[in-house]
């Protein structure tokens, strides 16, 4: 592959965000990037088109340019052969059993193999990677903290989804303890008023500061779920990412108090690319080709 330029695209619950990405300096170009409100609801012959209609307008700015494609896509899914599994998540039901790959292909007047598809907590992690927060570092964990809670894994060379959040922990799973949901519950339990987000959590905390104590209590928490999947892995470094990695100046410094105790130092490193992070690493499903 001569042309380092492959289109990176990110599938979400409600959105596709594709864009061209330059393998050789490791960047996303923004003047090449498409975002686009996707109908999860919808037929299966429409979401694939409403998809396919966004990677046609990243490669349109570029005409003539090779058409290879990288992509974030949620799971479950059979990344190797294309089809989805996505069930019981009121998202994308239309697809299930269904040769995602090749209907794109037939859509983009492609060849199956110039699609290559990748589980989105991989790609978060080998967009880090590939030039983030984890670049130059041989093995690396990566953990998503929002909504839910993800993780991954990369070693020799691969980044693959870790599927721990719904690992055991306390009293429940990780993800009960390790997500936005715990922070908003736990908050509503002890004051008996109610936020909508983390956002809003973190914005009383100059009034109410016993905030502080749940963000000190959530950061003991996921050092305590982070001691067991650093001592599997052994990696060289943590990367952190999700809506929740903004707040870190509130929980972070526990989480690595915490891990001190146990005698790990394993560097802790938020993620710097964003929601650019999963576009790059889906291109960079391409990078050993280039």
């Amino acid at each position: 592959m001569n042309n380092p330029l492959v289109a990176g695209v990110d599938i979400g619950g409600s959105h596709i965000t594709a864009a061209l990405v330059d393998l050789e300096v490791r960047s996303v170009l923004p003047a090449f990037s498409v975002r686009k409100h996707i109908n999860a609801q919808e037929d299966a012959a429409s979401i694939v088109a409403d998809w396919c209609a966004a990677i046609k307008d990243v490669f349109d700015g570029q005409p003539g340019l090779p058409r290879r494609v990288g992509i974030a896509m949620p799971g479950p899914f059979d990344y190797e052969n294309g089809i989805s599994f996505i069930k019981d998540q009121n998202k994308y039901e239309a697809l299930y059993g269904l040769n995602v790959k090749a209907m794109m292909a037939e859509r983009l007047d492609i060849s199956p193999d110039q699609i290559r598809l990748m589980n989105d907590a991989g790609c978060f992690l080998q967009g880090e990677v590939v030039g983030g927060a984890a670049r130059g570092y041989k093995s690396a964990i990566g953990v998503t903290l929002g909504t839910g809670l993800g993780t991954a894994t990369f070693v020799q060379g691969v980044a693959k989804d870790a599927n721990l959040w719904c690992a055991p922990f306390r009293d429940g799973i990780a993800e009960d303890y390790i997500s936005a949901r715990w922070l908003i519950n736990t908050y509503a339990e002890r004051s008996g008023t109610t936020v909508d987000n983390v956002k809003g959590l973190v914005a009383l905390i100059p009034t109410n500061p016993g905030i502080k104590e749940i963000f000190k209590e959530f950061g003991q928490n996921f050092a305590a779920f982070l001691t067991d999947f650093i001592r599997d892995i052994n990696p060289e470094v943590v990367v952190i990412g999700g809506n929740i990695a903004k707040t870190s100046e509130w929980f972070l410094a526990h989480t690595e108090a915490a891990l001190l105790a146990q005698s790990i130092a394993t560097p802790l490193r938020i993620a710097r690319l964003g929601e650019n992070a999963q576009i790059m690493g889906a291109a960079g499903c391409w990078m050993e080709s280039f």
